[in-house]
């Protein structure tokens, strides 16, 4: 029973942290659409003011998700953050292909890379709270 208990745990622990994540990010990404609807939705080459603010709320809605699936996950919070970002990878890397030609690669791979990195980062700041770190 203890078993089960603890997988339940973490699939709620990783769910809670996507689910920070995906919040923001649509929620963010909305308001862009709404302030600066020139920006959002462009395919091609990017503005580089559009990247920096994409990779930016990007890595703190990572790091948010990271935090929030170390605080639920507190059975094993560094094992939950790093199940987290790998499967942040993977999604990333899926739709990174989905997006093939609609943007560059290269920012492609940036999101690949911040997004995961966000998800430890978070975590990370989650376990020093804790004293862990």
């Amino acid at each position: 029973m203890a078993a089960v208990t603890g997988v339940v745990h973490g699939f709620l622990a990783l769910l809670s942290g996507f689910a920070t994540m995906a919040i923001l990010v649509i929620g963010v990404t909305a308001l862009l659409g709404r302030i600066a609807p020139d920006w959002v939705g462009i395919e091609g080459r990017p503005r580089p003011a559009y990247v920096a603010v994409n990779l930016g709320y990007s890595f703190l809605a990572a790091a948010a998700g990271g935090y929030v699936s170390a605080w639920v996950g507190s059975l094993a919070p560094l094992r939950t953050v790093l199940a987290l970002a790998i499967i942040v990878l993977v999604l990333g890397a899926i739709s990174a292909l989905q997006a093939k030609g609609k943007q560059p690669l290269w920012f492609q791979i940036a999101l690949l890379t911040v997004t995961p990195l966000g998800v430890v980062a978070g975590g990370l700041v989650r376990l020093r709270v804790l004293g862990i770190l």
